[in-house]
């Protein structure tokens, strides 16, 4: 995809480590061009955002439309390109993060971000374990119960957050990204696509039924990511990227990880299409369809295929979890980081008699230590902090309570709305945030980001307020 910001490169010399811009600091030498051997954030985006559940949406897309909404699919990836290069951009120009970007427009955004991750972080932990724990039931059916699956798939992912730092989870999520990879392209090919069918598709036309634009919507905004758009631009400074002499190392990273999933959800799409579609065969939505999915690909291709499609299911399903284990941890870590560092300045000035300090408007030139930063994150240190893993245990331990007595029914409702608001908010902010003073000239936006992000903002808006319509509001009063 083209240059979001619509700016020239403006690094410098990034071959000798030399960079000019206000959120820029001396490092290591960073490469002159863009290559495969530094891709790893995009791998873990890609891997993290597509969940079982994008897996079934896309299935019974295509299921029901066949290959009609093939370009839904392609569009709701450039969307997400949009929005997770621009909070890469945030990162890099500024060396600050994005929740200190968030800071500085109000308190109003830590209010929502804090009540945000303990809720939906409450009721995800419980669905990322039992989605990673049905594939392990399915494979070996006579071990133990399905809660057990899930409570091991739980702890596993803790200890292995726990106990290692980023290189090692890239590698690991690299690892499972390329088993999905292998699946998911040969169930494709294994389904034998039309590819007539499947170009024509890329024609934007909507299908003949009720509720069409809504459904199709849906579809492009459910391709591949929530929070963990938010986590990309930590998981870049992750990797030791911290300032814009890797934007270029940035941007085709994050092309990388949308291609990446691109190509699941294309391929999804065709097993819906050939498989479900031509047979008029319906599957249930959530994770459940992919099981009765295994047992179609079992009657039709053997039982080394559907084994074969339950260990990418489990793949799919696991590296979601730990990427939310790991992103949605630092960017709790960094906002309890702000916390502190903010209560520590307002000490400090009512001690001099002077005023709390405002952080409303906080131009692109203050300096990055002065609140969250890139650096910090690249250090390592948030891995290792005490908020980092207090939140690990609040994904693990309190979700397994709802595993064995059932999900909260005003808690669902409350996940459903605040999860379709993150979205929206994410988008507009980040709007906001790139047009600002807070952003070096030469990295604010172009007309072609802005485009982008206001058409995400208005999709999830509209997807947001449908969500919000939806819930049964009269029976949680």
């Amino acid at each position: 995809m083209a240059d979001t910001s619509g700016n020239a490169d403006t690094t410098g010399s990034p071959a000798t480590g030399e960079t000019g811009g206000a959120g820029e600091s001396p490092g290591p030498a960073v490469p002159r061009k863009s290559s495969w051997k530094y891709i790893g954030p995009g791998i873990v985006v890609a891997a993290t955002g597509v969940g079982a559940g994008d897996l079934v949406a896309t299935l019974i897309a295509g299921s029901n439309f066949g290959y009609t909404l093939l370009w839904a699919a392609v569009i709701g990836c450039l969307v997400k390109i949009s929005l997770a290069e621009a909070a890469g951009r945030w990162h890099l120009s500024t060396g600050r993060t994005l929740f200190d970007g968030w800071a500085s427009l109000g308190r109003w955004t830590s209010w929502f971000f804090v009540v945000y991750v303990v809720i939906w972080g409450f009721v995800y932990g419980a669905a990322a374990m039992s989605s990673s724990g049905l594939p392990l039931q399915a494979l070996f059916p006579d071990v133990m119960d399905l809660k057990w699956w899930a409570v091991l798939t739980g702890l596993v992912g803790l200890v292995f957050v726990w106990f290692n730092k980023y290189e090692v989870f890239e590698k690991v999520m690299t690892v499972l990204v390329g088993v999905m990879f292998v699946v998911t392209v040969y169930l494709a090919i294994r389904v034998t696509p039309n590819l007539g069918d499947a170009f024509a598709g890329l024609l934007p036309v909507l299908p003949d039924e009720k509720d069409s634009i809504l459904n199709t919507l849906g579809l492009i905004g459910g391709v591949g990511g929530t929070i963990t758009l938010a986590a990309y631009g930590y998981w870049v400074n992750a990797k030791g990227w911290t300032n814009t002499g890797w934007m270029k190392v940035m941007r085709f990273d994050n092309r990388v990880a949308y291609a990446t999933t691109g190509i699941f959800v294309i391929s999804m799409l065709f097993v819906g299409a050939e498989l479900l579609h031509s047979a008029n065969v319906a599957i249930a939505s959530g994770d459940k369809g992919l099981i009765q999915l295994g047992d179609i690909l079992e009657d039709e291709y053997g039982t080394a295929t559907a084994k074969f499609f339950l260990i990418g299911f489990f793949a799919t399903s696991f590296t979601s979890l730990i990427g939310v284990w790991h992103g949605v941890s630092l960017m709790f870590a960094d906002f309890v980081e702000r916390y502190h560092k903010d209560r520590a300045a307002t000490a400090a000035a009512k001690a001099d008699g002077g005023e709390s300090p405002a952080s409303a408007s906080t131009p692109a030139s203050t300096p990055a230590s002065a609140s969250g930063s890139g650096e910090e994150v690249a250090s390592g240190t948030h891995e290792k902090s005490w908020p980092f893993r207090a939140y690990l245990l609040w994904l693990t331990f309190p979700p397994i309570v709802l595993l064995f007595q059932g999900q909260p029914f005003r808690l669902i409702i409350l996940y459903g709305v605040l999860g379709a608001a993150f979205l929206p908010f994410l988008a507009l902010t980040l709007v906001w945030l790139l047009n600002s003073s807070r952003t070096p000239a030469e990295w604010r936006n172009g007309i072609l980001s802005n485009s982008m992000l206001t058409i995400a903002g208005l999709l999830f808006i509209v997807l947001c307020v449908k969500q919000v319509w939806d819930q049964p509001w009269s029976e949680f009063f």
